[in-house]
């Protein structure tokens, strides 16, 4: 037997087969045929062994209820703080640094990453098969939607990821009206060892202009992983309305800005300063993580908060 499910036409493309009596719900001899971006891989249907190298793949697992067996425990996020002391869950170091050798002694039958690993993926391959996930910022909503299905199809759990996806894009739809009915204008930025980086549509938090209608100050930035590097006069002569912070420090050094370095005499005379309204993101779910049903969900409460 066989059918196919053109998950994304950019990016993943599944063939199940049934190689014995099975079908695509998972029973013995099914395998996925995964045509991501980065290779073409034959995976177990709903296999036991898995392990997640990303949080937005782990976010998936966890919310199907499916057990994995090692994550990278370094900057785990408090929202699944639960894998961080389980023994029965290996730590494998960190998002961009994986220990091979734990990592090839857990046997997975899957293993999932994001393009934090995107070099190791050769050696990752060696280990078992390896799933691609990797979030398109120039289409986010539609490339989430996309790529959570494929662990609804990986695991026959196609029901369940559906009813999630509903709530969600539920939930996008109110605060969507509730944005677009008021005034004002929008600048993300990310806070970095005194530098600030500003990101705008198509960007990796373009999310907040595209999906939840949020106008932006300005026009034309620069889209980029990293951003486009600004200057705290920058800010103030955009003037933004509402202004987003994401502190990456916090998750990558553990140390939070100190509040005053961001908020400075040039930042002080914004709108968004005068009128309360600087917000800062939770940098866990905005950095770290960003495209999982979690996390997604998430954003959408963060930002319209400031609504």
């Amino acid at each position: 037997m066989k059918n196919i499910l053109k998950i994304s036409a950019l990016a993943l493309a599944i063939a199940i087969t049934a190689c014995n009596k099975g079908t695509s719900d998972g029973d013995a001899g099914d395998t996925l045929t995964l045509i991501h971006e980065l290779d073409t891989v034959q995976v177990k249907a709903s296999p036991k062994r898995v392990v997640a190298l990303d949080y937005v793949s782990l976010e998936n697992l966890d919310v199907l209820g499916i057990k994995v067996l090692g994550v990278p425990k370094e900057q785990l996020p408090k929202y699944l703080s639960k894998y961080k002391d389980d023994p029965e869950v290996a730590d494998l170091g960190s998002v961009k640094e994986i220990n091979f050798e734990k990592l090839a002694a857990l046997n997975p039958d899957v293993i999932f990453m994001s393009e934090r690993l995107e070099s190791s993926y050769p050696e990752l391959k060696k280990i078992a098969p390896t799933v691609f996930v990797k979030i398109s910022q120039e289409d986010f909503l539609n490339s989430f939607r996309e790529k959570t299905r494929v662990f609804g199809t990986i695991f026959g759990k196609e029901k369940e990821v559906d009813a999630e996806l509903s709530r969600i894009d539920e939930k996008i739809k109110a605060a969507r009206e509730k944005i677009e009915a008021a005034s004002g204008k929008g600048l993300i930025t990310l806070y970095n060892g005194g530098k600030f980086t500003a990101y705008g549509k198509g960007s990796r938090f373009g999310f907040i202009h595209e999906s939840l209608g949020v106008k932006p100050a300005v026009e034309n930035l620069e889209v980029s992983r990293h951003g486009q590097p600004v200057s705290s006069e920058f800010i103030q002569q955009t003037n933004p309305d509402y202004l987003f912070v994401i502190d990456r420090g916090a998750v990558v050094n553990k140390k939070a800005a100190d509040k005053s370095e961001i908020e400075n005499v040039l930042v002080q005379q914004t709108n968004a300063y005068k009128n309360g309204k600087i917000i800062y993101l939770n940098p866990e779910i905005w950095y770290l993580a960003g495209g999982g049903l979690l996390s997604v969900s998430a954003m959408v409460d963060e930002v319209v908060k400031a609504f």
